[in-house]
């Protein structure tokens, strides 16, 4: 279980970019510290990969809907606008 609440199990598409991203970090540090058997190193590493994805993936999302955002002359938002495609 992590500080956030979720665990190893959570699946991945699942959890918010946050709770993501701590659980990636968290995975990080542990592959850093090269402790612990092989086969744990290779399971946290694929999982780390997926919540690379899932980060990437939750980023992007946030990147389209700032684009979508209309700006009046102000620089103010004044609505959004379909994405395309």
């Amino acid at each position: 279980m992590t500080d956030s609440g979720t665990t190893d199990t959570t699946a991945v598409e699942d959890l918010s970019f946050e709770d993501a991203l701590k659980e990636l970090e968290r995975i990080v540090e542990g592959l850093e510290r090269g402790q612990g058997a092989l086969d744990d190193a290779i399971a946290a590493y694929e999982r780390g990969a997926l919540l690379k994805k899932h980060c990437q993936k939750k980023l992007e999302e946030a990147r389209l809907k700032v684009e979508k955002i209309k700006l009046d002359e102000a620089g103010q938002p004044a609505g959004t606008t379909e994405l395309d495609g």
